[in-house]
């Protein structure tokens, strides 16, 4: 009788342990992205570095450890797998449309615009001092989100740009 119990009792339990270590293992990629909220509390700069440093390297690896404990090696190779048909799935389209092409090109150069120029144009922009942290994510955002609207042959084409005998082929019209 106690054979059959316990798959039953288990599985809440496997589920449990999964969502559980997926929650740390995400917790820790997005503890870095905390550090700018760091500067609004009063504290003195060498607790700020600490804290800084502890956010950056510390707290993920803690994490991931921890999720790696709770995952198991069956949970964390079932979490990796799953991550990574997410991303071949939705993010890394091996070719994209023209229209896809062209709106990840505007998003990719708009970002390196903004960052080129507005150091030398600040001044003229009044809420630029103010919002600093807010914009600089904005445009790390549009940019990361321009190397996934632009698909898997425009990682190839940057690539090939650290490629040292890499040559540029161009399509006949």
């Amino acid at each position: 009788m106690t054979g059959i119990d316990e798959p039953i009792a288990s599985a809440p339990a496997t589920r449990w342990r999964f969502v559980l270590g997926s929650a740390l293992f995400v917790s820790g990629l997005f503890c870095p992205a905390f550090i700018p909220l760091l500067g609004y509390f009063d504290l003195p700069t060498s607790w700020l570095t600490a804290l800084s440093g502890f956010f950056l390297l510390g707290l993920p690896e803690v994490l991931w450890l921890g999720a790696a404990v709770v995952l198991g090696r069956e949970g964390f190779s079932k979490l990796k797998s799953g991550l990574w048909q997410l991303v071949r799935r939705h993010a890394l389209p091996t070719t994209t449309g023209p229209v896809r092409y062209r709106v990840g090109l505007v998003l990719f150069s708009i970002p390196l615009l903004i960052g080129w120029l507005l150091p030398y144009f600040s001044e003229l922009l009044p809420f630029y001092e103010k919002n600093r942290i807010v914009i600089a994510l904005v445009g790390d955002g549009v940019f990361l989100t321009s190397l996934l609207v632009l698909g898997g042959d425009f990682w190839d084409k940057l690539r090939s740009l650290f490629t040292f005998g890499a040559r540029a082929t161009f399509p006949e019209r």
